[in-house]
């Protein structure tokens, strides 16, 4: 008898954020009752959010993603589109 085994590629959505900004800047992330900080480098593009969280941008803004954002970290004001 003959068995087949199959690999599955499974695909993680995560929300996409990019530093199009000449400096580095820090995004609080909040998921699962946990904070941490993330600093994003100039030209940096991270994945965050798989399950969504809440995200404290650099300008103080926050916001609720659902991980399947794609946002850009624009200018020195630390402006996301």
């Amino acid at each position: 008898m003959n068995k087949l085994l199959t690999a599955v590629a499974l695909t993680v959505i995560a929300a996409t954020i990019t530093n199009t900004d000449e400096q580095t800047h820090t995004l609080i992330v909040s998921e699962g009752g946990n904070q941490i900080e993330m600093t994003i480098a100039a030209g940096e593009t991270i994945e965050i959010c798989p399950n969504g969280c809440f995200v404290t941008m650099p300008n103080g803004d926050r916001e609720v993603l659902t991980g399947t954002e794609k946002l850009e970290i624009e200018a020195s004001r630390g402006k996301i589109f």
